[in-house]
Formats: C-alpha cells, sequence, structure tokens
C-alpha cells in the first residue's frame, strides 16, 4: 500500500520531509501541498509531481491524502491538527503542537473524543540510535534508579531573530521530551539560572541560560542551553544512577592527526547530528499509517506538556523564581496515565 500524504508548509522543513518521504521512506507518496507562498508551494509540489492546493483545509479534505504533515507556522498548527482530526485523518505536526497550552488542550480533546490516536509530534531524539540506547540502560536497572541528569544544548550561533524566550520554547523542548521519555517521569518544577552572557550574542538575548528542573521522583535535571557557543552544535546527555551513569555518545567522526593535533570534527547543525532519527522517526510514523495503527511515537499530550513545561521555563527566565508545575499531574488513561 503507498500512504499518500499532504503536506502543509513548505518551508525548510517541509521541503526537508517532503524529500525524506519521496526519496527515503519507501510506501510514501506525497500527493498536495499548501503554502501561504503560492509560487514557492507551486514550485515545491512540481518536483515530486504532487498538487498545489489553495488551503489547509482542502490538503486535509483531499481525496487523495490519506494522512496529513503539518510543518507550517507554529500559531497555524492547531488549526489543521484539529481539521485533520476532524477528517479523521492521521497527522503528524512538527514541535510544537501548538502555542497555546489551551490549543494543546483543545486537541487532546477532539482527539480522545474521537476515540483513536491519529495525533504524533514530532520530537525527532526519541529515534535516535543514541537516546533509544540509553533508554534501554535506563529501564533495564542497569545504572539503578537515576538520581540526576546532566544535558547540554548548544549551536554555533543564532540569529538576530532568536529571543530568550526561545531557548526554552524552540531549543530546549527538544530536551523536555526525550527527558520525560528516558525517566518515565513528569517534571514538576523548573528554576532558570542567567549565567554572565556571552560578548557572541546578539544584545537582547540572554545567553547562556542553565535550566534547572526536578521529576515527580525527585530527579534532578541541569540543561545548560547555549546558542551562540562559536564552535559546533553539540549535544550531550548523561545520566547518573545509584550504581553507575548512562553517557550519550558524540556523533562518529574520524580521528585526524596532524600539525601537533589529534582531533575530530563537531557537527555545526542540527541537521547532520539528527538526520537518521529524521528517517526513522518517518519510517515508523508511515508504517502506522499503513498499517492502520495508532501512532506509537510522541503523543498530543507529550506536544501539551512541552508547551506547559517551556512556559513555565520562560516564566522562570523572565521572574527568577521556581515555577512549579501542577498540570500535568493527570494524565488521561487515553494517554497511558492512571487518571492519578
Amino acid at each position: 500500500m503507498t500512504v499518500r500524504i499532504g503536506v502543509i508548509g513548505t518551508g525548510m522543513i517541509g521541503q526537508d520531509h517532503i524529500r525524506r518521504l519521496t526519496h527515503v521512506v519507501t510506501g510514501t507518496r506525497v500527493t498536495a501541498v499548501f503554502d501561504i507562498d503560492s509560487a514557492r508551494a507551486e514550485e515545491v509540489a512540481a518536483s515530486v509531481g504532487a498538487r498545489a492546493l489553495p488551503s489547509g483545509a482542502e490538503v486535509i479534505g483531499a481525496a487523495d491524502v490519506d494522512a496529513v504533515v503539518v510543518t507550517s507556522w507554529g500559531p497555524t498548527h492547531a488549526e489543521h491538527v484539529l481539521g485533520a482530526i476532524a477528517a479523521g485523518k492521521p497527522v503528524f505536526c512538527e514541535k510544537p503542537l501548538a502555542t497555546t497550552a489551551e490549543d494543546c488542550l483543545r486537541i487532546i480533546e477532539a482527539e480522545t473524543a474521537h476515540g483513536t490516536r491519529l495525533v504524533q509530534v514530532g520530537f525527532m531524539r526519541r529515534y535516535d540510535s543514541g537516546y533509544r540506547e540509553m533508554r534501554k540502560v535506563i529501564e533495564s536497572g542497569g545504572i539503578g534508579e537515576p538520581l540526576m541528569v546532566h544535558c547540554a544544548h548548544r549551536n554555533a550561533t543564532a540569529p538576530a531573530s532568536y529571543t530568550s524566550a526561545m531557548a526554552a520554547q524552540d531549543t530546549a523542548v527538544h530536551e523536555i521530551d526525550v527527558l520525560r521519555w528516558l525517566l518515565d517521569d513528569e517534571i514538576r518544577s523548573v528554576q532558570v539560572l542567567r549565567p554572565r552572557p556571552t560578548r557572541k550574542r546578539h544584545e537582547h538575548l540572554q545567553d547562556p541560560q542553565i535550566m534547572l528542573m526536578e521529576t515527580a521522583e525527585g530527579v534532578r535535571i541541569d540543561l545548560e542551553v547555549f546558542v551562540n557557543c562559536q564552535y559546533g552544535y553539540d549535544i550531550q546527555c548523561e545520566t547518573v544512577g545509584e550504581e553507575g551513569l548512562v553517557r550519550l555518545p558524540d556523533p562518529a567522526a574520524v580521528a585526524v592527526r596532524g600539525r601537533g593535533r589529534d582531533s575530530t570534527a563537531v557537527l555545526q547543525d542540527w541537521k547532520g547530528r539528527f538526520e537518521n532519527a529524521f528517517d526513522t522517526e518517518f519510517r515508523e510514523w508511515a508504517g502506522s499509517v499503513a498499517s492502520g495503527t495508532e501512532p506509537t511515537g510522541p503523543s498530543a499530550w507529550d506536544g501539551y506538556a512541552a508547551t506547559v513545561i517551556t512556559d513555565a521555563l520562560v516564566e522562570s527566565m523572565e521572574s527568577g523564581a521556581t515555577v512549579g508545575i501542577e498540570a500535568l499531574e493527570k494524565r488521561p488513561a487515553f494517554y497511558g496515565g492512571a487518571e492519578r
């Protein structure tokens, strides 16, 4: 069976996913696209033999679209995801699921009323081989009960359009999701510390930031977000348990010796670091659509949790206070909770 996919949003990430669905993932075909830039949509559609339609709603409703991928501007995500749920079509939504917690709850209510899961959120770190191996070690008890997690998320530079709030909303959000998944635990409080800012930042930006979090089980997490580190794209994660620790491996790279040095290259962007994870993510999602089963990836509840936690981080960054999180105490049974 070929899964026919409609894509809403043909910007950078949308084009990358269209390439992936056309040339990397088997059994999928992009049949319709929409973008507010109609000329760009027409060009992208022509390159893969698809149609450019005049609205996202028409992509969702098209008879030759079995499933939808949403890669449009964040504030439009809720509208398109809700439209896909109303049409009964599986929908893959790049993060954020929605830009407000209220819109995330609307999606959760609509999906719950539908009765089966249709929504998957694009947190690709869960599909990275290193993180998957870490989770196996933690689940097996290989390091005993987790006590602490140390993380870093570093980018070489950030553009002038990058804001202090985006450190949580666009950057740390990936760690937030993958840590909830790694630990099978919920974050209950957050605090943001503002170290001495780097001179390499744009003047309006607080960079770096240190984000402290505590889970319901008492695990302490520290996350350094540093988006002007200059040297490259560097993702680090180490979980310390009662009997040992597990550390995310660095990307494989050849060692070069010369001029008195033994060195390895550092990746410069997220594409190279997580390309394989993106591929695996879409293979597994497309497989669930083809088989008619519910997606197993990040759910609408996970999208809601990420938005609630990043909102709390922004509040703490602005106030300096520790912010408690109570909204996540009762995960619905529909999303694997016990309504506790």
